[in-house]
């Protein structure tokens, strides 16, 4: 056998010249090399192998085979390695980051979910609360003059609950309070303290230090509205408390958590705001928030105090199947550097939804959103299987 002739040079163009064609040996444990007369069996020995070849012939083919074997230490020693070596390790940091990153989303939105029922279970406490808006049972708008009042029937003001007659009340529009003169024998608690006799004056609810009168059977308060006063009373056995049977919520969903920019308004800055009973009451209006959502912008104007909480009153196109047909509230936290958080998963129904003894405020038209909000608080007895009507 014949050495076979040696590659030639590489063409003009080529980079490398061609890899000599690899197969492995009878044992499959190393490899052959055609063309060198190199084998690894002497099994496969033949004229043609080195142990057949005269001494200087012998004596270059060595040579070659050690520069050889040099080279190929070398080269892994600079650790030169093919890309079958290193693909198997890239792949397996890239699933690590892939993992580390799942994990740590799955963690984030663990604590926003866990945070999310605690909002949840603290509002739902609060309705079922006796200081509740569950717990109304009784709106009367006042009128000048001196009236009586108590629970029986002969009084200029009836209440649903409390002693038959509580005694004497005149308005002081001017105080924005009401004088109230006790009956014989009437005992009440008026801010926690208790009064058995005299003269107790009530200041509404706008007023800095607002007044709380408990009796048995019930507790009142007064309030102002537009330029109207009116007293608000709560018993524990309210009937819309007794039956208050849990709220009902939209799943959970981060794509209704953004964040917005507020863009503030002149200092003064009021907004007209309508509420149920048709009165209108221009309202502090600091700034509005612009947002997006599934990729649409939208803008609210907001009420409130940048610097603690904005109030937010919206309607969206869920309102009276889904949502409360006259629109929800929003509460959200600080604004920090012109950017605030708005999370819809914590859109509440204003009182309305649960009583008729509310002055509920209705969105802005400027607050009505061209979008289908289904998140936070659902309708009040809607349910998936039933739809409201």
């Amino acid at each position: 056998m014949h050495l076979k002739k040696p590659p030639e040079k590489p063409q003009s163009g080529d980079q490398h010249p061609p890899s000599p064609p690899r197969r492995r040996g009878p044992r499959g444990d190393l490899p052959l090399w055609s063309g060198g007369g190199i084998r690894t069996s002497a099994a496969t020995a033949d004229p043609g192998s080195i142990d057949n070849i005269q001494p200087a012939t012998r004596w270059r083919r060595v040579s070659g085979i050690v520069a050889l074997a040099l080279a190929t230490l070398l080269i892994v020693g600079c650790g030169v390695l093919a890309e079958s070596d290193v693909a198997p390790i890239a792949s397996t940091d890239a699933a690590a980051v892939k993992e580390a990153t799942a994990g740590a989303a799955a963690a984030g939105n663990d604590a926003w979910l866990a945070e999310l029922q605690v909002f949840r279970a603290e509002r739902e406490h609060a309705l079922r609360s006796p200081e509740g808006w569950m717990a109304l049972v009784g709106l009367h708008w006042l009128e000048a003059g001196a009236h009586s009042l108590g629970s029986d029937s002969g009084n200029a003001v009836r209440l649903a609950v409390g002693p038959a007659r509580l005694g004497a009340f005149e308005l002081l529009p001017e105080a924005m309070a009401l004088r109230l003169i006790l009956a014989d024998g009437v005992r009440v608690r008026r801010d926690g303290a208790e009064v058995t006799q005299g003269e107790i004056l009530i200041h509404a609810d706008k007023s800095e230090a607002p007044t709380r009168i408990d009796f048995d059977g019930g507790s009142l308060g007064l309030i102002e509205r537009g330029g109207r006063y009116a007293l608000r009373v709560r018993s524990p056995q309210a009937p819309s408390l007794l039956a208050f049977k849990g709220l009902n919520w939209f799943a959970p969903d981060p794509g209704f958590v953004t964040e917005a920019r507020f863009e503030p308004h002149p200092p003064g800055q009021t907004i007209p705001i309508v509420n149920v009973l048709g009165q209108i009451e221009s309202t502090p209006n600091p700034g509005r928030l612009v947002f997006e959502l599934d990729g649409t912008t939208h803008t609210l104007e907001a009420l409130g105090d940048p610097e603690d909480s904005l109030f937010l009153i919206f309607a969206d196109r869920s309102n009276r199947r889904e949502s409360y047909g006259a629109g929800r509230f929003l509460y959200t936290g600080k604004v920090v550097e012109g950017r605030v958080r708005l999370d819809f998963n914590r859109a509440i129904n204003p009182p309305c939804a649960y009583t008729d003894y509310s002055t509920c405020p209705l969105p802005p038209p400027e607050n009505r959103l061209r979008a289908t909000i289904t998140a936070g608080e659902a309708r009040y007895g809607h349910t998936v299987d039933v739809p409201a009507s």
